[in-house]
């Protein structure tokens, strides 16, 4: 089994959002320290997608792993292709980031709005006005392998190609996509990218496993006071945050699960799950947590 790396000292969970305009009032950024401590929020007055990118690239401390909230990457392994029957379909994740940024290009703040109305690509999707792609594939909508795994731990992951209902995450995946484009391999993205023996890593999150394992219900993750946040944070051993009465929830799962992160990073066997085979590591990726 692969070892866990054993280098970083700061943990960073990042809630995303996949809203359209300047600033997303989903996004949430909260960091801890290796040596203990509180998590704590990281403000800028209210996060773009591009601010994020700026943190990552010019504030973020050294040797940080981050964990995004959304999905990294689209089903393959089920049909061999991240679109099967055209001939645009990219062979890999790097790619894929560069053919949703490419047909997006015109989109401001790092929307995919684009790219999903793009007449080949919008038949794989799920979206708004009961559009259905005719080769969306029915259903909930495909899975990747490791969204699979999340069934299996008590999750409920949507489909990334399915951009309707209060759940769907994959117009926040469209939208990292474009971001991760932007960081032009500055900091590796696991596992499409190796582990760094120093340095930062990106690594894809599910914010709803962290409340679990901190002993949340499933349906019942969402944390929206301080009191419910710090009962969470004690059970995976973190100090509590400071304050009382109403929290947010992307700022109580940023805060929860950048805890989380430090908690299980040295956990060896979450850096080799069996299923991680190498094709699904280079097209599908895989979620943190996820065994």
């Amino acid at each position: 089994m692969a070892s866990a790396p054993e280098h970083f000292r700061h943990f960073a969970a990042i809630d995303w959002s996949g809203a359209v305009g300047p600033v997303q009032k989903g996004i949430a950024v909260a960091i801890c320290a290796r040596e203990g401590g509180a998590p704590e929020l990281i403000t800028r007055g209210g996060w773009s997608r591009q601010k994020v990118l700026d943190w990552l690239l010019g504030e973020m401390p050294d040797d940080t792993l981050v964990g995004l909230d959304l999905g990294l990457s689209l089903p393959f392994t089920d049909r061999g292709a991240f679109f099967p029957g055209w001939d645009e379909s990219p062979a890999d994740a790097h790619a894929l980031w560069v053919l949703v940024d490419r047909l997006s290009a015109g989109d401001l703040h790092f929307s995919a709005s684009t790219f999903v109305d793009h007449p080949e690509a919008s038949r794989y999707f799920r979206r708004h006005g009961g559009r259905e792609g005719d080769r969306f594939g029915g259903g909930r909508g495909r899975l990747r392998v490791s969204e699979i795994g999340q069934q299996e731990q008590g999750l409920n992951p949507y489909s990334n190609l399915n951009l309707i209902g209060a759940a769907q995450v994959g117009k926040s995946s469209l939208t990292g996509m474009r971001v991760m484009h932007a960081l032009d391999g500055r900091i590796p993205v696991w596992p499409f990218d190796s582990v760094p023996r120093q340095g930062s890593l990106i690594v894809e999150i599910y914010t709803s496993l962290a409340a679990l394992a901190a002993g949340r219900r499933k349906g019942r993750t969402k944390m929206t006071s301080y009191e419910t946040l710090n009962e969470a944070l004690a059970v995976i051993g973190s100090p509590p945050v400071p304050g009382s009465g109403a929290i947010d929830d992307h700022s109580s799962d940023a805060l929860l699960t950048s805890a989380w992160l430090r908690a299980v990073a040295r956990r060896p066997e979450l850096w080799a799950p069996p299923k991680l085979s190498p094709e699904i590591a280079r097209t599908e990726g895989w979620t943190f947590g996820i065994v």
